[in-house]
C-alpha cells in the first residue's frame, strides 16, 4: 500500500505532523510518499517509511508547471490514501484528477473526508486524520530515531567528562532570556554539581545536527520551538522556556517556564535552576 502526504508550512508544522504520518505507515503497512518544501527535505528522511519526498514550495505561489509535476508523480505513484494538509483551489484541483480513492483534509471540495482536529497538543491534534480510515494516534509515544554515525560524530566533540550534559539552546529572537543568564547559568550549576558538562547550540545549526545534540544531551533547556520539539520526540528531559505547557504532552519530565514567548524576560536564574531540580 502508499500513502501520500501535502505537507506545506515552516518547520514546526512539519515536525508536528510526524507523529501522525509515522503511525499511519506503520499501522498500514505502507510506504510514505510526501511533498513538500525542498528545504525540509532532511526531516522527512530521518522517516523509515518514507519512499520519496517530492519538492514543491507550497507557501510561494507554485505554478500551473509545478502543479502539473506534481500530479505527474501522483498518478504515477498509485495511491491509495492522501492526507492533505494544504488548502486552496488548485491544490483540490489537482487531487481532484489524481484517482486516489480516499482524500483526507480539513477542508476541501475534493476531499472525501472532512476532519476537524482535537484540542490535544499540536502533534496528537492530527489523530482525525487517521481516526478517518480507522487508525489510531498516539503522538506521546513516538519517538525519532537518528543514525548511529550522527549521534557518535556529536559524543566526540562534546566536553569530556562522566558529568550530565546540560543542552542550551536559545531561540535567539528580540525578546528571549538574556544572554547573560545563558552564559552564567552552567557556573551557577556547577556550584552545585561540579562534574556537570554544557554546551550552548549555535542558532543557526542545522535541522539533523540539531537534533543528534539533543538525543545526546542528559536535559536540555530551550526557549526554541523547534529543539524543544526534537527533544519531546528523543525522550530527553525538557526545560522549555516561553513555551505553554499544553504545547507538549503531559510528562514529569517536561517542564515549562513563561507561558509566551513575551514573558521569557521574567523569569530569573533561580527558577530555572529549579525546574532543572537544582533547588
Amino acid at each position: 500500500m502508499r500513502v501520500l502526504a501535502l505537507s506545506p508550512g515552516p518547520l514546526i508544522q512539519q515536525l508536528q505532523r510526524l507523529p501522525a504520518l509515522a503511525a499511519a505507515a506503520n499501522q498500514l503497512q505502507s510506504k510514505l510518499q510526501l511533498a513538500c518544501d525542498p528545504t525540509h527535505q532532511a526531516l522527512w528522511n530521518l522517516l523509515p517509511a518514507i519512499e520519496k519526498v517530492i519538492p514543491i514550495a507550497f507557501d510561494s505561489s507554485p505554478s500551473l508547471a509545478d502543479w502539473t509535476n506534481l500530479l505527474g508523480s501522483v498518478r504515477e505513484g498509485d495511491f491509495q490514501v492522501c492526507f492533505n494538509f494544504a488548502q486552496g483551489q488548485q491544490v483540490n484541483l489537482m487531487l481532484s484528477m489524481s484517482h486516489i480513492p480516499i482524500r483526507i483534509a480539513e477542508q476541501g471540495f475534493a476531499s472525501t473526508a472532512l476532519v476537524e482536529p482535537s484540542k490535544d497538543w499540536p502533534a496528537q491534534q492530527f489523530d482525525c486524520y487517521l481516526q478517518a480510515i480507522g487508525l489510531t494516534l498516539d503522538a506521546d509515544s513516538f519517538r525519532l530515531f537518528l543514525p548511529d554515525d550522527s549521534l557518535q560524530k556529536v559524543r566526540d566533540q562534546h566536553p569530556t567528562g562522566e558529568g550530565p550534559l546540560l543542552l542550551l539552546a536559545p531561540n535567539g529572537n528580540d525578546g528571549d532570556w538574556p544572554t547573560q543568564q545563558w552564559l552564567t547559568l552552567p557556573n551557577a550549576i556547577k556550584g552545585k554539581l561540579p562534574n556537570l558538562r554544557s554546551i550552548t547550540l549555535p542558532l543557526k545549526t542545522p535541522l539533523i545536527h540539531r537534533a543528534a545534540e539533543v538525543a545526546c544531551a542528559d536535559v536540555v533547556l530551550s526557549s526554541c520551538p523547534i529543539t524543544q520539539l526534537l527533544a519531546v520526540y528523543t525522550g530527553v528531559p525538557l526545560v522549555a522556556l516561553g513555551t505553554p505547557a499544553d504545547a507538549f504532552p503531559k510528562r514529569d519530565e517536561i517542564r515549562c517556564l513563561g507561558a509566551s514567548h513575551a514573558d521569557i524576560n521574567s523569569i530569573n536564574q533561580q527558577e530555572v535552576l529549579n525546574a532543572l531540580g537544582f533547588q
